[in-house]
């Protein structure tokens, strides 16, 4: 499943063509808070403004990139978060567009696909946000909790990025590659619970 999120995401694009954002979600991820909307959560105007994480290293803990300290949300076209050690993936929103269909192929470019990065297309984020400046003027990092919080069982969450009740999405990150544990056991509990939110909206 490795490299598989930039042409799904792309095939989307091209299926959903008048949709103005694309939201992508791990397969190992669950969305908690279904009533909250990405609208009023992140893309209501002013509402990133405040969420954005400016000046802040790209890759943590120390990254000499940093985010651009005067993005406006006006030029976004990417929103992402990271955990403690790198970009995440997991969860991310990209407002259709030209500046999408170039941020897909380039995360896609053989080159990258090639390479042998040893986390795949999370390491090939953090190289392109890094060293191509044209894709990070265009992209928003916000906290992790507000876009892809990690179960307690996930290691490398960000200082505050453990999920808690209420948060948008939990991700059982590395939950599928990670000897002894198990995907489908640890998101069962929170499965149940998002049946319970859900049936008593």
């Amino acid at each position: 499943m490795s490299w598989a999120v930039a042409p799904a995401t792309r095939h989307a694009m091209a299926t959903h063509p008048r949709s103005a954002y694309f939201f992508h979600l791990a397969t190992n991820a669950l969305i908690m808070n279904p009533t909250k909307s990405l609208k009023s959560h992140i893309l209501e105007k002013g509402r990133l403004e405040d969420l954005m994480l400016k000046d802040v290293p790209i890759v943590p803990p120390d990254s000499i990139i940093k985010t651009f300290a005067h993005q406006k949300e006006t030029n976004v076209d990417l929103i992402l978060t990271q955990d403690s050690e790198d970009l995440n993936p997991g969860s991310f929103i990209l407002r259709n567009g030209d500046f999408a269909r170039f941020f897909l192929d380039v995360w896609f470019d053989p080159l990258y696909r090639n390479y042998n990065f040893a986390k795949a297309e999370t390491h090939g984020l953090d190289h392109i946000m890094q060293w191509h400046p044209t894709v990070l003027a265009r992209t928003a990092l916000v906290p992790q909790r507000i876009l892809s919080s990690y179960s307690s069982d996930s290691p490398g969450a960000s200082l505050d990025g453990t999920y808690k009740d209420g948060d948008l999405v939990i991700q059982f990150h590395g939950c599928d590659d990670a000897e002894g544990r198990d995907c489908a056991r640890e998101l069962e509990p929170y499965y149940k619970l998002w049946e319970k939110k859900t049936q008593s909206d």
